[in-house]
């Protein structure tokens, strides 16, 4: 696991960096790889149909719930301990919950970016991404639940999205950058991975 709690209750099994979960496995790789194939699973299937409902904080936790509740009884509630990756500190559990009703809010007072055209788009949805990445409501599978909602946001504005096809590592790479303040590599990856 990649992630570093800072909690003594971490939510692992004991002397484990493995995430206490329903099918109780305890080894990290076997854990990986079933997750792996249910979230697959599950993320196609909501995939497969234009979402229509309304963008909120509430929709993006069902999302996470669909997505990773399979495995754990958490899924689709916002986290209660801190969490960091790769250099980047993620927003502190106290707040977390109104601060992701406060993006969603701006979110639709900005009508889902849906006025926007181009470069303008592009840049909105890279800015949205990155504020929700910082935000990192969940122990875990944020970048999946994340994933969905912006291949959904950005089918509703008639445009498309395949992450599938699209170069994780530069994803991650300028994810990162933009979580330190630079978020040019992130805009070029939204604008050329939307397509109109």
């Amino acid at each position: 696991m990649s992630y570093s709690v800072e909690s003594g209750s971490s939510g692992c099994y004991e002397g484990t960096l493995v995430l206490m979960n329903k099918l109780d496995i305890r080894d990290e790789e076997e854990l990986a790889e079933l997750e792996s194939i249910l979230t697959t699973t599950r993320i196609t299937m909501l995939l497969s149909e234009p979402y229509k409902g309304s963008f909120s904080a509430e929709h993006y936790c069902e999302l996470h719930r669909v997505i990773m509740g399979d495995l754990y009884d958490w899924a689709g509630q916002v986290r209660t301990v801190p969490l960091s990756k790769k250099g980047t500190r993620f927003h502190a559990p106290e707040g977390l919950e109104r601060d992701l009703g406060l993006l969603f809010g701006y979110l639709n007072d900005e009508n889902c970016f849906l006025d926007l055209k181009g470069e303008d788009y592009a840049a909105a949805i890279a800015e949205f991404y990155s504020d929700l990445n910082l935000l990192h409501p969940f122990r875990e599978g944020n970048g999946r639940t994340q994933r969905v909602l912006i291949t959904q946001l950005i089918e509703r504005s008639g445009r498309s999205i395949d992450f599938s096809r699209c170069d994780k590592e530069g994803l991650m790479i300028a994810t990162i950058f933009a979580a330190q303040g630079v978020a040019d590599q992130l805009r070029e990856f939204f604008a050329e991975a939307i397509k109109e």
